[in-house]
């Protein structure tokens, strides 16, 4: 199973890690633009990224009735963008009237689930109304979004296994909490290399500060991209 490499831009604008990014260009082809980005400068962010040469996973987690984030997609299809989250707990109706927007208007953009933030822990989601650990609600979450046709999941590496055994092989699985074998963690904790979660079934690996605060940003991700088979 093909994998490959995403770098997150926690930044305000696309000028901010500009010099990185232009020096990352045509080593890592993908880079995630978040809320933080798109809040401070909106769809210009995503076009100046994309004009920079990298493809765009924007991630918005959209999550509303399903008119709406019908609409949301039908507008961010207007974008270069590859990707777009929304959250699965919206429903299988949101996602399906979102589905429909997607195949309608932007064919070749894959659409990602979002199940349990990962900053959830059991009694978050007992707060909430969900008596489910958090590894079932996502695996129910998962098989929900991949029954209502959505085509990827964003999870974490540990989640990447138990999903592998339910989901249809096509589904992809864009994974976060990635770390280098010597990279500090951060404030994550629950965490793979880039090896094992290849290994485990990631189609996609979502990675930022291992590469931004290296001492040379091009040879962290060449290090990565050797890692999961991609030099």
């Amino acid at each position: 199973m093909s994998c490959d490499l995403i770098l997150v831009l926690d930044a305000p604008t696309p000028r901010a890690v500009a010099p990185t990014l232009k020096r990352l260009s045509g080593t890592v082809r993908w880079a995630k633009v978040g809320l933080e980005m798109y809040t401070a400068c909106g769809p210009d962010c995503v076009r100046e990224v994309a004009d920079m040469g990298f493809k765009v996973f924007l991630d918005l987690k959209l999550h509303d009735i399903p008119n709406t984030v019908a609409k949301a997609v039908e507008s961010a299809s207007r974008l270069p963008i590859g990707m777009l989250t929304l959250h699965t707990g919206g429903g299988r109706e949101m996602m399906q009237w979102a589905i429909k927007a997607q195949r309608e208007h932007a064919p070749s953009l894959l659409l990602l689930g979002v199940t349990v933030l990962t900053s959830l822990g059991e009694a978050d989601l007992r707060e909430v109304g969900v008596s489910a650990s958090p590894a079932d609600q996502v695996t129910r979450l998962g098989q929900l979004a991949a029954g209502a046709g959505l085509s990827g999941l964003v999870c974490s590496p540990h989640e990447i296994t138990p999903l592998r055994r339910v989901l249809p092989s096509e589904v992809q699985l864009v994974t976060p909490g990635i770390r280098p074998r010597e990279a500090s963690l951060d404030d994550q904790t629950r965490v793979m290399t880039p090896g094992e979660a290849a290994a485990a079934g990631a189609n996609y690996l979502v990675v930022g500060r291992p590469i931004f605060k290296a001492p040379d940003p091009v040879a962290a991700a060449e290090a990565i991209l050797a890692e999961i088979g991609r030099r």
